[in-house]
């Protein structure tokens, strides 16, 4: 009897960490089914793009990924926040083998199942417990919930995505134990609004190792912490009761790391965002976590150039972001995205040079800020997580770093490292944004 040779899948994923879980999902059913996935798309049996349509650079960074598929293949599957909007992508490429919105898994496998065929074999286990993944195998992201409650004037996430529903806790539990159980040293708790977890579900109380857990944000954070490993937690809005996470910091359960996307300071661009925060109130409350928590790292994002900014706002903005001293700081030129709600507000669009001159100035006055924090900790000793093994030099990240967006430690060491060793670092200098440093 011949064996047929399993149909090979070549796979794009592309956005953010939440649809990164979901390409994990797809290429996990893929796996479970006898499918291989193929490195390249020419002589693949067919190709799935996972896009991203968030913003207008997005969306063509999808539609040109499609092209390729379709240039080199000619079997192309779309799934993504973009196929939430198939008339664009079915006007641009009517040929595509099919179109789904985010988290459409039954359907990203039926068309699988139409363009290359491959009955499941019962007798061989494909799958590892904790499913396949497409990060390393130290660190993995945890999503815990999918769609979001909020009504921010620039983005379109809810259309894309929906309402807040939140998976249950015992589900996430279980699966948080079964990364750790196949070797994950680092969480990263991800969703589109962390801090919102179960307030869909009322934070329905239910029975979790013989305690009762609530689904709520506080209550998995507490469980997470004692899994015994690295717990990040990223995208908090900034409700009041995300104070609450800093006493598990202060105990050393749960990473000293937030991530909240303040966007902006200035109060009349906020109220036209439909953004909370009072800048001043925003600022004691980050001195106040800083007080419960020294070693806290602060990672937020910023918007540059949104409808109706002035130069006295952006200026209140470069002197906020001098107060508080942000740790990690991302920023983003503001793009009209078709559908949001800011494109009818009716307030003047900032030009396309202003924006690029402010977002310089935003960056480099954040490099200043950024090189003094760093030299800060010259001299201390730090935990670093290893990413990346050498034979000499390793390169990793601290506590204050999350993969792919923060910084880097350059860590020397006598003994050979490997990808997900914790190692003790003494820090001995330092540029703009990373560290360097000898594993002790």
């Amino acid at each position: 009897m011949t064996e047929r040779p399993a149909p090979k899948i070549s796979f794009v994923s592309l956005g953010c960490p939440k649809a990164l879980v979901d390409s994990e999902r797809i290429v996990t059913r893929l796996r479970a089914e006898g499918y291989e996935l193929a490195k390249t798309h020419r002589g693949a049996d067919a190709v799935i793009v996972n896009t991203c349509g968030f913003l207008d650079s997005a969306k063509a960074e999808s539609l040109a990924a499609i092209r390729a598929g379709m240039e080199e293949n000619g079997k192309v599957i779309v799934t993504g926040c973009m196929g939430a909007e198939p008339e664009t992508i079915s006007e641009a490429f009517p040929d595509v083998l099919s179109v789904s919105g985010p988290q459409a898994f039954d359907t990203v496998m039926a068309a699988v199942h139409v363009a290359a065929p491959a009955p499941h074999d019962p007798f061989l286990d494909l799958v590892p417990e904790q499913g396949v993944k497409l990060t390393p195998r130290h660190y993995a992201y945890l999503k815990i919930s999918e769609g979001c409650n909020n009504s921010c004037s620039f983005c379109i996430i809810p259309r894309l995505r929906g309402k807040l529903v939140s998976r249950p806790i015992v589900e996430v539990l279980r699966e948080a134990e079964k990364l750790v159980k196949a070797g994950v040293k680092e969480l990263l708790v991800i969703s589109q609004d962390t801090g919102a977890y179960g307030i869909d579900a009322r934070f329905a109380q239910t029975q979790w190792a013989g305690r009762d857990v609530r689904t709520k944000f506080i209550d998995l954070a507490r469980e997470l912490g004692g899994l015994g490993v690295w717990v990040r937690l990223h995208y908090l809005y900034p409700y009041p009761h995300v104070d609450e996470i800093l006493e598990l910091m202060a105990q050393g359960a749960i990473l000293p790391y937030l991530d909240i996307p303040f966007q902006h300071a200035a109060p009349s661009v906020l109220r036209a965002m439909k953004r909370p925060g009072n800048h001043e109130q925003v600022l004691e409350r980050i001195r106040d976590w800083r007080r419960q928590v020294p070693d806290l790292a602060i990672r937020s994002t910023f918007i540059v150039g949104f409808p109706g900014e002035t130069e006295e706002d952006f200026r209140l903005l470069l002197d906020w972001i001098a107060e508080a001293r942000i740790d990690r700081l991302g920023a983003f030129k503001y793009e009209p995205v078709g559908g949001a709600p800011a494109n009818d507000l009716g307030l003047p669009a900032v030009p396309d040079d202003v924006k690029e001159a402010r977002y310089r100035r935003l960056m480099e006055a954040q490099q200043k800020i950024s090189a003094q924090l760093s030299r800060a900790k010259v001299g201390t000793r730090r935990k670093v997580i290893i990413d990346e093994a050498g034979p000499t030099v390793s390169r990793g990240r601290s506590m204050a770093d999350a993969p792919q967006i923060d910084g880097a430690v350059h860590v020397a060491s006598a003994r050979r490292l490997r990808a997900g060793d914790i190692v003790d670092v003494k820090i001995e200098r330092a540029d703009a944004y990373d560290l360097y440093g000898r594993a002790s």
